[in-house]
């Protein structure tokens, strides 16, 4: 029996901060290790190309947390790329849309492609909004707050 799909996961917010502020805040190691405390960020921003975050694991060896790669880049309004935690068992497509809107941008992020058996749907669901959460802080004050 084939299984079937979860709801996507979609999540709508607005960042006081100019489009390059905003798409450099997805894209780059500076961003990328503040906002996931710590972990390193490799992208090749091309389709196909891959994406990485990684850092110490809880033996203190060097751990792949989330492993991806690049399907389709409009720099700066569009990226979107496949990830799956850890080594990329289970994977899921990522949408990220940026509109210039007066004096903010509207970020919408659609995290796709869920299977029902897929182990990761509630911590991606639970995720999202923490992650866009420390990222819109980030960028619109130049600090950000430790998750719970």
């Amino acid at each position: 029996m084939a299984a079937t799909a979860k709801a996507p996961l979609i999540f709508t917010y607005y960042i006081a901060a100019p489009i390059e502020k905003v798409w450099n805040g997805f894209v780059s190691k500076e961003a990328n290790r503040t906002i996931f405390l710590g972990a390193d960020f490799d992208v090749e921003l091309t389709p196909g190309g891959s994406m990485t975050w990684s850092g110490p694991g809880k033996d203190g060896k060097p751990t792949r947390y989330v492993t991806g790669r690049v399907t389709r880049v409009d720099e700066p309004n569009l990226l979107e790329y496949d990830f799956g935690m850890g080594m990329g068992e289970t994977m899921s497509h990522v949408r990220i849309e940026l509109t210039p809107e007066s004096e903010a941008v509207k970020v919408v992020v659609t995290n796709d492609g869920w299977t029902d058996d897929d182990p990761t749907y509630a911590q991606n669901a639970d995720g999202w909004p923490r992650i866009l959460s420390r990222l819109k802080t980030l960028l619109e004050t130049g600090k950000t707050f430790r998750p719970h």
